[in-house]
């Protein structure tokens, strides 16, 4: 059995009424001192994407302090997060720009983290060499050994008019690769600021809700984002049957 928990969009450095981002850098760190106290293990934290706000390297600094965990922490790029200093000050790495794909080999499942960025635009794409990579890692590892694929932008719509536009596009490539690959049991990924489940390829698509601010659903009227609800987060376990069940939990940012 696998455990994980599930979190996105810290924007670390977001600047929130010229707070210079405190607010964001005290949600996540409340959010991360929760999980750390957790009186059982967790095999993962996976945070899928937009871990700083402007993509810099002073704000990489500050995600690198804020994700510290006692948990592994996997990571995977979004829109707002710009390939080079994510590279250098997260992974240690030349500053290259081509695309930050992680294959992450958990005890009872492999975790790909993708990275569905296009540099200098928001919406998303998997491009032939993430596509070429995933299609290569999922066939090395075997049709018998489970495996979540995460990435920040969601391949459908979400009925959401503040993300439907800026969603991941060429999404047909990413549903040929995963019907080549039975062991993949699930998608994780984040971008819509609210949490949503809906399916993808035949397969679950789970949206983890964002830490520093919630997106409305159009039917509930207000200004289309809430800078006041708390930070979220999800909890995903795959059993031996490789069926993953999600629980969600609010946690007080005070």
């Amino acid at each position: 059995m696998l455990t994980i928990a599930h979190l996105s969009d810290t924007h670390l450095g977001q600047d929130h009424h010229g707070d210079g981002g405190e607010r964001a850098r005290r949600r996540a760190e409340r959010v991360m001192a929760y999980l750390d106290a957790l009186p059982g293990p967790l095999d993962a934290v996976l945070v899928t994407g937009d871990l700083a706000d402007h993509g810099d390297a002073a704000e990489y600094h500050e995600v690198a302090k804020a994700l510290t965990s006692r948990h592994p922490v996997l990571i995977c790029p979004g829109n707002h997060d710009v390939r080079g200093p994510y590279r250098e000050v997260l992974l240690g790495e030349e500053p290259t720009g081509g695309p930050v794909n992680r294959l992450h080999a958990l005890p009872g499942a492999d975790v790909l983290m993708l990275d569905s960025s296009i540099p200098g635009q928001d919406d998303g794409l998997l491009d032939e060499e993430t596509l070429g990579w995933l299609d290569r890692t999922l066939a090395e590892g075997g049709p018998d050994r489970p495996a979540l694929v995460a990435f920040h932008h969601p391949p459908v719509e979400l009925h959401l008019p503040y993300v439907d536009p800026i969603r991941q596009f060429g999404e047909a490539g990413l549903a040929r690769v995963l019907r080549r690959h039975p062991r993949v049991a699930a998608l994780l990924c984040g971008h819509a600021h609210t949490a949503a489940a809906t399916t993808f390829a035949g397969l679950p698509l789970l949206v983890a809700p964002s830490l520093v601010s919630t997106v409305s659903l159009p039917f509930e009227g207000g200004s289309g984002i809430s800078f006041d609800q708390p930070p979220m987060l999800a909890f995903h376990v795959l059993d031996g049957d490789r069926r993953l069940t999600s629980h969600y939990r609010v946690v007080s940012p005070a």
